[in-house]
């Protein structure tokens, strides 16, 4: 399926390629939008040629362009072929050193030709880690979405720049749709949205937005002289929350970190005390971060106490939904999401547990019109207020960025292709196949969960080595266990049969995380894990 989207893609880029090599001229007739058939709302195309059939198209650079792309298009369905055989190693482990010897990575001398640009594409695809691999298990990115790898290829060959609909107009339409149809996922009734380049980004503007409700002056007097803010996140959320802190002339010091009980959740008494604590300082608090889904153990935050401190205090409250905020597309899961829709804004990374390609990240907020204040500037050279259409869809008006990539596009077309059944599908498949992984693990004596209900598709577990059995577990015992993950990752990666990431997290020592989220993972690729690293571990 994927190899045909691929190939008329490539087939339509062709045409695109002959018509603009041929000088053609592209006359676009529409009927007017008061027809009463929807369907003359259609634009047709008359091409007339401008150019003897011995012009450019027949041009050496013009057929090396099409074979070029020709090519590549089909290194990518070889790529995704290998990535989606299970007999393909994962990654083909080369060192820094290693790969410099087998590309040369300096640029600015002599251009190479087009022979050597195809050699240097074939070993980025030959060295690169297989993501859409299903024993890739190792970040909460997994997979590719075939109908959004189409949209991204789209993006590409468009090339323009989604600042505004002059430039930009289906892109433009598509973020609208999408911002749209997100805000009613996470319960908003009104608001608005933006995508981001990455879930740090759409937190960085959520704390700027939380910092103007709050001191609408500060966009134009600055910070110098005011009063001492605060926000406050869970010891567990995101790293880039105290960087957004510190971005944000916050300071990293004023970014509060609130105690967390066993199972990784935010202890609500503990932040109603920091925020007392904060205010009896003269501080003023602004901004708390509640996660939906933390980075190691994927746990939710209690969003309906948190949200009532929050209203209690006069506080922004933010949801950070990138990794976990999918389950509120599944019925089954999103009870587990409970309290989300109270929050002030929330980001979401759809290239993370419903597989959009990187980047693929949205911010959206109820407070409509307020990105407008916070962050719009009068630009007369590009946002000029008479076009010949509603200027609201120069969407960049209402944003820090201007050059934007259209990475609403890819989510908009895999949302028209699958439906909201479609990424329901997806979600309940990833968290069953996460509580089947939960259950093998539970089973197997050399083996032990750090936390007994994973409430995502984070699970998080020990391996016990045949040296360390039935001793005792003492400091000794856990200095060794703190070894024993980093030297079974190396093991699997110089091998490349899988890749499951570790970390250590507090006073606990390195234990793996496994993140399920591939469509294509099936119950034997699961108890694979287990026998892999039960294999890798033998000898320790």
């Amino acid at each position: 399926m994927l190899r045909g989207i691929l190939f008329s893609l490539y087939y339509k880029s062709e045409q695109i390629l002959y018509r603009c090599c041929s000088r053609q001229s592209i006359v676009c007739t529409q009927k007017p939008y008061g027809a009463q058939n929807n369907r003359n709302r259609l634009i047709f195309l008359h091409t007339r040629k401008m150019a003897s059939s011995h012009g450019s198209r027949n041009s050496d650079e013009d057929t090396n362009t099409r074979q070029l792309l020709k090519d590549v298009n089909e290194m990518i369905l070889k790529h995704h072929d290998k990535a989606t055989d299970r007999t393909t190693p994962v990654v083909k482990f080369r060192t820094p050193d290693e790969l410099a010897s087998v590309i040369d990575f300096d640029v600015g001398s002599d251009p190479v030709n087009d022979e050597a640009i195809k050699r240097l594409c074939e070993a980025t695809f030959e060295y690169s880690v297989h993501t859409d691999h299903p024993r890739f298990f190792n970040q909460q990115f997994s997979g590719v979405d075939k109908y959004a790898l189409a949209g991204e290829l789209v993006v590409a060959g468009v090339n323009s720049n989604a600042h505004t609909f002059e430039v930009a107009p289906i892109f433009v339409m598509a973020e609208k749709a999408v911002i749209k149809k997100a805000l009613k996922v996470f319960g908003y009734e009104h608001g608005e949205g933006t995508f981001c380049p990455g879930g740090t980004y759409s937190s960085m503007l959520a704390t700027n937005l939380a910092r103007y409700h709050k001191f609408p002056d500060v966009k134009g007097k600055g910070i110098i002289g005011g009063p001492r803010l605060v926000m406050f996140a869970s010891n567990q959320a995101h790293y880039s929350v105290v960087k957004n802190a510190a971005l944000m002339g916050i300071g990293s010091d004023n970014c509060i970190k609130i105690a967390c009980d066993n199972e990784g959740r935010m202890i609500v008494s503990e932040l109603e005390k920091e925020i007392q604590k904060a205010k009896n300082e003269g501080a003023i608090p602004i901004f708390v971060v509640a996660t939906a889904g933390t980075t190691v153990l994927g746990t939710f935050d209690p969003f309906n106490e948190i949200a009532d401190i929050c209203e209690k205090h006069g506080i922004w409250m933010h949801v950070d939904g990138c990794w976990g905020g999918s389950l509120m597309l599944s019925k089954k899961y999103k009870h587990i999401c409970n309290g989300i829709e109270r929050s002030d804004s929330l980001a979401w990374n759809p290239h993370k547990m419903i597989s959009m390609p990187i980047q693929c990240s949205l911010l959206v907020t109820k407070h409509e019109g307020l990105m407008s204040k916070a962050h719009g500037l009068e630009v007369p050279y590009l946002f000029q207020p008479k076009k010949p259409y509603d200027v609201k869809y120069d969407v960049s008006r209402d944003l820090i960025q201007c050059g934007r990539r259209a990475d609403a596009f890819k989510l908009w077309l895999a949302w028209k292709a699958r439906g909201d059944e479609g990424f329901e599908k997806h979600v309940d498949k990833a968290m069953e196949n996460a509580e089947y992984f939960l259950e093998l693990v539970k089973k197997r004596d050399n083996f032990r969960l750090v936390t007994q209900q994973p409430k995502l598709t984070n699970i998080s577990f020990w391996f016990i080595p045949p040296s360390l059995r039935n001793q005792k577990e003492d400091d000794e015992f856990w200095e060794k266990m703190h070894l024993v993950a980093p030297t079974i990752k190396t093991r699997m990666q110089k091998d490349g049969t899988m890749l499951v990431g570790y970390q250590p997290l507090e006073s606990l020592v390195n234990f793996f995380r496994m993140i399920v989220i591939n469509n294509r993972v099936t119950h034997e690729d699961i108890e694979f894990v287990l026998d892999e690293i039960e294999r890798k571990g033998a000898d320790l």
